[in-house]
C-alpha cells in the first residue's frame, strides 16, 4: 500500500491539477518508488466541489504502488465500472450515471453500538483527514488496476459510535433510488446492495471509505459520493453509494452471496488457489495491460492481513 497523509485539511477546493503533477514531479525525480513512500503528500479536498466536463484528470506517468506498479489512468479507472445498478457491463454505468444525485447525502450508521449517528456528507470530510491511498483493486472476474483513492479510515468512523461488544459484523447498504438506477427497477435482484465484513476487517487500517480518486471527487460511477473499499478482497465487497453502515451481531446476508453463494463467498479474499466455478483466479489482466499476471494471495496485502485468518481454512472460509 502507499498512504500519503496530508500536513493540513482545507474545505475550500479540490487540489489543483499543477500541484498534483507538480508533486508527481517531484517524486519522480527524488527517486522514484522509494521517494514516493516516503513524500507525504499536502493535498486539500473539498467534496463539494464541481468538476466540469472539460476538465483533465493529472497525469498518472508518475506514481506507482509500493510493488512498482503504475497506476491505472483516470479514463479508464471511469470507463469501465462494474455497477450492476447502471448496468451488467462495463460500459453503461458511465454513461447512465451521469445524472445521478449525489448531493444531498446522509450515511447512517447504527445498530450495535452506543452512539448512533447519521453524518451527512459534508460532515465526513470536515470530521475525518482525506489521505491518498494507493490501492490494487482485483475483480472477481480477473481484470485489476491500481488506484489513488482519496478517502479516510473506516475505524475512524465506527470509533465515533462507539460498537458494542457483541458487534461482530459491519453490514453496508447501497442508496435505493430505482428512479435514478435503472436496474433496480429489476425485481429478480435483492436490491439495494448489501454487503458485510466482519468487524476485525472493518476496523483493519487498511480498510477506508473513499470519496475520491485522482484528488477529485468520486465519479457517479465509481460509487459516488462514498464506498467502500477493501483492497485485499475481491472488488464486489466494495460497495458504492453508501447510505447505512449497521453493526450486526449475525453475519449478513449479502447481495452477491444471496443470489450464487456458491460463487460469491463471503470473505471473498483474493486467493489464487481458489477458482472461481467458471474460471481459474490463478492470473488476472491488469487494465491497460496485453498480457496476463499472477495473483497474489491477498492481492498482495497478505503481511497486513493474513493474521485476521489465522487457523481458518482459506479453501472453505473462502
Amino acid at each position: 500500500m502507499l498512504i500519503q497523509k496530508p500536513s493540513e485539511i482545507s474545505s475550500s477546493e479540490i487540489t489543483p491539477e499543477h500541484v498534483y503533477l507538480s508533486r508527481n514531479h517531484f517524486i519522480k525525480a527524488a527517486g522514484g518508488i522509494g521517494a514516493a513512500l516516503a513524500v507525504a503528500s499536502c493535498q486539500r479536498w473539498m467534496g463539494a466541489t464541481k468538476i466540469e466536463e472539460n476538465q483533465q484528470p493529472p497525469s498518472s506517468k508518475a506514481l506507482f504502488d509500493e510493488l512498482g506498479d503504475p497506476l491505472t489512468p483516470y479514463s479508464s479507472i471511469t470507463t469501465y465500472n462494474n455497477y450492476y445498478e447502471f448496468g451488467s457491463d462495463k460500459q453503461s454505468p458511465a454513461e447512465r450515471a451521469k445524472t445521478f444525485r449525489t448531493s444531498p447525502w446522509e450515511i447512517v450508521v447504527d445498530g450495535l453500538v452506543r452512539n448512533p449517528k447519521t453524518f451527512g456528507l459534508e460532515d465526513l470530510l470536515r470530521i475525518f483527514v482525506q489521505e491518498e491511498r494507493i490501492y490494487r483493486l482485483r475483480c472477481v472476474e480477473g481484470w485489476s488496476m491500481v488506484i489513488p483513492w482519496i478517502g479516510f479510515s473506516l475505524a475512524e468512523l465506527l470509533r465515533e459510535v462507539q460498537p458494542l461488544s457483541h458487534a461482530d459484523y459491519v453490514r453496508f447498504e447501497t442508496v435505493y433510488a430505482p428512479g435514478q438506477m435503472q436496474m433496480q427497477n429489476i425485481k429478480t435482484y435483492p436490491w439495494p446492495y448489501q454487503e458485510g465484513l466482519r468487524i476485525d476487517e472493518a476496523m483493519h487500517e487498511l480498510t477506508i471509505l473513499a470519496t475520491g480518486l485522482y484528488g477529485k471527487n468520486m465519479p457517479p460511477q465509481n460509487g459516488a459520493p462514498i464506498r467502500l473499499v477493501v483492497p485485499w478482497k475481491f472488488g464486489f465487497k466494495s460497495i458504492k453509494s453508501i447510505v447505512r453502515i449497521e453493526l450486526v451481531q449475525e453475519k449478513p446476508l449479502t447481495f452477491w452471496r444471496s443470489i450464487d453463494p456458491e460463487e460469491y463467498g463471503f470473505f471473498a479474499n483474493v486467493n489464487p488457489d481458489i477458482s472461481h466455478s467458471r474460471w481459474s483466479q490463478q492470473s488476472e489482466r491488469r487494465i491497460g495491460e496485453i498480457s496476463r499476471r499472477r495473483t497474489l494471495l491477498f492481492n498482495g496485502y497478505g503481511e497486513q492481513v493474513a493474521h485476521l485468518y489465522a487457523g481458518m481454512d482459506l479453501r472453505l472460509d473462502y
